[in-house]
């Protein structure tokens, strides 16, 4: 599992980033400037994978950061910035960066760009894997037995989730949460039934008497043991 160091000074884009990208089957440290983000590469810099950074900072900014990184370890860069003129992508880039994406963003863009950066550098993220199911992050892929399955995008977030919690007790409210939509599509209650009862068509024997994904009365789903 990739772990990626993220900066910004946006705390609410540190949030609901930081909660997507561990949706989609990443570990995430977060901080939101370039003392703390240098303080956590000096100390435990063999720990991340990549990292994300925001150009503008209030304690200095993404380049000069970028710039501290690369001198303490070859750790691969994506740029986060609200700017998208030339002269920024072409610093960024001088100085040692291996992509850059302007905000806003599709949250879809950013993990195919992040898992470019990981695999140019032998870094793709491991599979998932539990009882014949695979979901193979670098490829967007979920198969069962061999044999791909044919996910939407919220399904294929739904698995990765629970996945990533195999034996744990998710209620419905934090599932709800967890499945919020950069975007801005909101997931509710009556939405994540459908989609709880797709995927449950798509992975189980048998659907009625589910292996995967078991329904705990009053308390939410787990899956697996």
């Amino acid at each position: 599992m990739s772990h990626i160091l993220l900066v910004d000074d946006d705390k609410s884009i540190v949030a609901n980033l930081s909660d997507f990208l561990r949706q989609e089957g990443f570990l995430v440290t977060a901080c939101y400037g370039q003392s703390e983000a240098i303080q956590h590469i000096e100390q435990q810099s063999g720990i991340f994978d990549l990292a994300l950074l925001d150009v503008s900072l209030p304690d200095g900014n993404g380049f000069a950061l970028c710039q501290a990184i690369k001198s303490i370890c070859p750790l691969p860069i994506i740029f986060l910035t609200a700017s998208g003129d030339e002269y920024s992508v072409v610093a960024g880039l001088d100085l040692g960066a291996d992509d850059y994406i302007a905000k806003p963003f599709r949250p879809r863009e950013l993990i195919s760009r992040i898992h470019s950066v990981l695999r140019r550098y032998g870094k793709g993220s491991a599979p998932l894997e539990y009882r014949g199911l695979k979901a193979d992050l670098s490829r967007g892929i979920v198969t069962k037995n061999g044999r791909e399955l044919v996910l939407s995008a919220l399904e294929y977030r739904l698995l990765l989730l629970f996945l990533s919690n195999k034996g744990v007790i998710l209620s419905r409210n934090r599932l709800l949460d967890e499945l919020w939509d950069m975007a801005g599509e909101f997931v509710n209650d009556n939405t994540l039934t459908v989609y709880i009862k797709r995927l449950r068509e798509k992975l189980e024997d048998d659907p009625a008497q589910p292996e995967y994904i078991k329904t705990m009365r009053g308390l939410g789903y787990k899956f697996g043991e």
